[in-house]
């Protein structure tokens, strides 16, 4: 838990465990997210980072086996209560995913189409320029707007998926691994587009990188395997504090081994 009283915070879990049928994923997070910060979240493989953060928009509702126990609070809400619409959750938190998924539309329609399903009331061509700006894309793709979204770069698909995601105009973003299948010079674009959203939204990041991990977020949580459970690989939280003191100065020593490449 974050000590900083000075820190808003815009998600909390509590208790939050998930299981894929018998099978326990992660166990028992406990995790405020601070508002207009960037928080990474790192850990080996199949450690469950993807798995928390697609709690936090209820994706794993999307599969069948997934149970989740526990709370997720956003806007004083368990979002895992009865009476939650999930869908209404995902256009407040929005996703982006670790391989750029453009729909096979053009630039414009990739961005107006989650606001014409909402019924925007809005300005279309207003709202996809917005968009599109806030993502860094709108210089490199404002005359060709009717070009397929996927002729773009692999690093312009991915700011293009972030610009669709900024149109519903939520508070929070995911992005999962939103990098690693770019190039460095890519990858940096992203880690740069990211300091500025954060002045207007939350950013909630997994990453395998851990130069990445350091460079661009104000906090980081490790998550790693409970290994009290010989058979089971199951994520539990083990330290969660400002970037800056996990990489430089962790109070656990597995952070240090993880983070220092000594396992992982």
């Amino acid at each position: 838990m974050l000590q900083d009283n000075q820190l808003e915070y815009i998600i909390s879990t509590k208790n939050l465990s998930v299981f894929y049928g018998s099978n326990e994923a992660i166990h028992k997070i406990n995790l405020d997210i601070p508002k207009n910060r960037i928080t990474a979240i790192i850990g080996p493989s199949g450690c469950g980072k993807s798995t928390l953060i697609r709690c936090f928009n209820r994706m794993n509702d999307l599969v069948p086996s997934a149970r989740v126990e526990g709370e997720v609070v956003y806007s004083e809400q368990n979002i895992y209560g009865t009476d939650v619409d999930p869908v209404h959750i995902r256009r407040q938190i929005g996703m982006v995913f670790q391989k750029p998924n453009p729909f096979p539309k053009s630039i414009y329609e990739n961005i107006a189409f989650g606001a014409k399903i909402n019924n925007y009331q809005g300005n279309l061509d207003e709202l996809v320029e917005k968009s599109l700006r806030q993502a860094a894309l709108w210089d490199e793709v404002k005359d060709e707007l009717d070009k397929s979204g996927l002729a773009l770069s692999g690093g312009q698909q991915q700011r293009l998926c972030i610009a669709r995601a900024l149109a519903t105009e939520p508070e929070l973003i995911l992005m999962d691994e939103p990098a690693s299948a770019l190039d460095p010079i890519a990858t940096l674009k992203i880690e740069e587009l990211m300091q500025e959203l954060k002045e207007q939204y939350t950013i909630i990041i997994v990453t395998h990188n851990m130069q990445q991990a350091s460079r661009a977020s104000d906090y980081t949580a490790f998550i790693s395997i409970d290994r009290s459970r010989i058979d089971e690989r199951v994520g539990v939280l083990v330290e969660y504090d400002q970037t800056n003191k996990i990489f430089v100065n962790p109070a656990i020593k597995e952070t240090e081994d993880y983070i220092s490449g000594r396992f992982g």
